[in-house]
C-alpha cells in the first residue's frame, strides 16, 4: 500500500483535472487516461479509501431518508 501522501497527491491531481474537463492525468511520469467524469469519480473515491486505510480509519457514509405526507 502506498504512503498516504504519495496518494493524497494523486487523488488532488485527479480532482484539479476533474473541474478542469479534462480526462488525462500524469504523476510521477505516468499518464492516465479516463472515458468520464463518473470514472474520475469513482477514482477519486477509492484514493479516499486508501488514504482512509493507510491513516488507520474508516470511512463512514450514511444517507437518511425521511418522508412526510404533508398532511
Amino acid at each position: 500500500m502506498a504512503m498516504a501522501a504519495e496518494l493524497r497527491a494523486r487523488r488532488d491531481a485527479l480532482t484539479a483535472q476533474r473541474s478542469s474537463g479534462v480526462a488525462r492525468v500524469s504523476y510521477d511520469g505516468k499518464t492516465v487516461d479516463y472515458r468520464s467524469v463518473a470514472e474520475i469519480d469513482r477514482a477519486v473515491e477509492a484514493l479516499d479509501r486508501e488514504i482512509a486505510a493507510a491513516e488507520g480509519r474508516r470511512i463512514v457514509r450514511q444517507v437518511r431518508v425521511t418522508t412526510a405526507k404533508g398532511l
